[in-house]
């Protein structure tokens, strides 16, 4: 059986993808509150799925995967978003479930991809799943993958990732450039729906969930109040004291990135983080204009 989190204690924690954006900020956290970090790396391209590096861990934050929107997406690049995800995830909750001391925590990566497109007002939250498309399947057998871990009593935790914003990388690092220079503009009809998080409040929102025991299955990590693409780009605008008018036309976009274009550019959602503010987490970063502002002034 799991064993106890040590309360109050420094804790072991294991981090796949700790060299990523996330994981990355994640390992910084909690290294600096004191816990003890092992970051998980890749032997030839492989996740290192040794046991031996999840001995006695308390947590295990499982992050790794291929970049979603690292080029357009090819039967072949789908192949290895897919095998990255499901097929690494699975192997490592067979290594995990036939452990002596399993993790008593598992927090595996996932994506409000899972919700698919959802045209305003309308909003969804953990209770609702009605996607369609590829990231639909991509996550939702993302999230399946961790069945042995949860069914040898691993508390699984899916964190559903919105678009986490940092100037260091990810989608706004690609923006950023383009809007310094006054090129930037809404994608499409700009009416799509922006659910974001700011990168800072993504470590603090895991601690709340490992001190969380209530806490499991998925968990939008989302901020409370989600944009639309025009509101985002005239929110970047403002901040960066920047002209932000030149549209990017929605068949420009699915000319130039193909299916990948659609699904992650001119689709989106008004996605609630129902559990996380139910459970009594306070968000940092509440609004977009203060978090692009907190960010953007370093």
């Amino acid at each position: 059986m799991p064993r106890a989190l040590p309360v109050g204690l420094h804790m072991r924690i294991a981090i796949t993808g700790a060299k990523g954006l996330i994981g990355t900020a994640a390992a910084t956290y909690f290294h600096a509150r004191g816990h003890v970090i092992t970051r998980i790396s890749r032997q030839q391209g492989r996740l290192n799925l040794d046991p031996a590096s999840f001995e006695d861990q308390d947590v295990v934050i499982h992050l790794a995967g291929a970049n979603i929107a690292g080029q357009r997406w090819s039967k072949r690049y789908k192949k290895l978003l897919y095998s990255s995800r499901i097929e690494m995830t699975t192997q490592l909750c067979k290594v995990l479930a036939n452990m002596n001391n399993p993790p008593q925590l598992f927090l595996s990566a996932s994506a409000i991809g899972i919700y698919g497109h959802i045209e305003p007002p309308s909003y969804v939250d953990e209770s609702i799943v009605m996607g369609d498309g590829f990231l639909y399947r991509l996550c939702s057998e993302w999230e399946h993958s961790t069945n042995l871990a949860e069914k040898v009593g691993i508390r699984v935790v899916h964190m559903r990732f919105g678009i986490v914003l940092s100037q260091k990388g990810g989608a706004l690092g690609k923006m950023l450039p383009v809007f310094r220079f006054g090129f930037g503009g809404k994608l499409g009809s700009g009416k799509q729906m922006m659910s974001w998080i700011a990168l800072d409040e993504v470590p603090a929102a895991m601690e709340h969930v490992i001190n969380t025991p209530s806490l499991a299955g998925a968990v939008n990590f989302v901020a409370p109040k989600a944009v639309s693409n025009a509101e985002f780009t005239r929110v970047l605008g403002k901040v960066l004291r920047r002209p932000a008018f030149l549209p990017v036309p929605a068949l420009a976009i699915k000319i130039l990135f193909g299916e990948m274009g659609k699904e992650l550019l001119l689709s989106g959602a008004n996605v609630i983080p129902k559990r996380l503010l139910e459970s009594g987490y306070v968000f940092r970063y509440p609004d977009l204009e203060t978090a692009l502002s907190k960010m953007l002034s370093r």
